[in-house]
């Protein structure tokens, strides 16, 4: 009699199990737990694995395969797109800011959309995501227009590498510009790739693609250990090739 694999439980200061351990059905998932801090979530992040859960459920623990992931190198704006930049990217229109409204950003992304009940960013992934920030781990690209929040998107910078987490729109386009900008910055960073975790058609059109689980492994624990540049001199609005 063959046994099939059974899902881990783990308990707080147990560490993950690895992400290729990940069961086949459902795909990816690795763990389950009630611990979710932000120490956790670098353990996480840093072996290919990321929470997702519901309110009321344990927290998951996800390594899909195949992974989806955006090569910074390779994206390259719509050419409607950069005729969008130049018509908003003003003082007037709209401005893009990083790093200064990191939480509402992330309550923005845990807003219900259409055709969605609930949301897998619970208050408790916004705490744990926030103390990340705090840290100086976790990042937010803001779009304003006229003091207000219409777009934006987050994630998790760990050496060279960045796991994007969510995005949101309150304007047409507002996330692709705010996604673009980020890839400028990136790329000047010296990053050369980011974690779209799911594999859906909107990530498609904006350029990720899915690679092996395995070479997605092999890929991040080389750029998680490479020393990480210093955020905080970045300037969004004042990268070459914006407009």
């Amino acid at each position: 009699m063959i046994r099939r694999p059974t899902l881990r439980w783990i308990s707080a200061g147990q560490a993950l199990p690895p992400a290729n351990t990940a069961l086949l059905e459902p795909n990816g998932l690795v763990a389950a737990g009630s611990d979710l801090s932000a120490d956790r979530l670098l353990e996480a992040l840093r072996q290919g694995i990321f929470p997702w859960y519901s309110d009321g459920q344990p927290v998951f623990w996800w390594s899909p395969d195949p992974r989806m992931v955006l090569f910074v190198n390779d994206y390259q704006p719509s050419d409607s797109l950069r005729k969008k930049m130049r018509q908003v990217l003003r003082p007037d229109r709209w401005t893009v800011t990083l790093d200064t409204a990191f939480e509402a950003v992330m309550r923005e992304c845990a807003a219900p959309r259409t055709r969605q009940t609930g949301t897998w960013i619970t208050d408790e992934i916004i705490d744990a995501y926030h103390a990340l920030h705090r840290r100086g781990y976790a990042h937010s690209v803001e779009v304003w227009e006229q003091g207000n929040l219409v777009g934006g998107l987050y994630g998790v910078a760990i050496g060279r590498m960045f796991y994007g987490e969510s995005m949101f729109a309150r304007r047409s386009d507002a996330s692709k510009i705010a996604l673009t900008l980020l890839l400028k910055a990136l790329r000047t960073l010296e990053f050369h790739m980011v974690d779209c975790q799911q594999d859906t058609a909107h990530l498609a059109s904006l350029g990720a693609r899915t690679i092996r689980r395995s070479e997605f492994l092999e890929r991040i624990a080389n750029l998680v250990v490479q020393a990480p540049p210093d955020w905080r001199h970045v300037r969004l609005s004042s990268l070459p090739g914006v407009s």
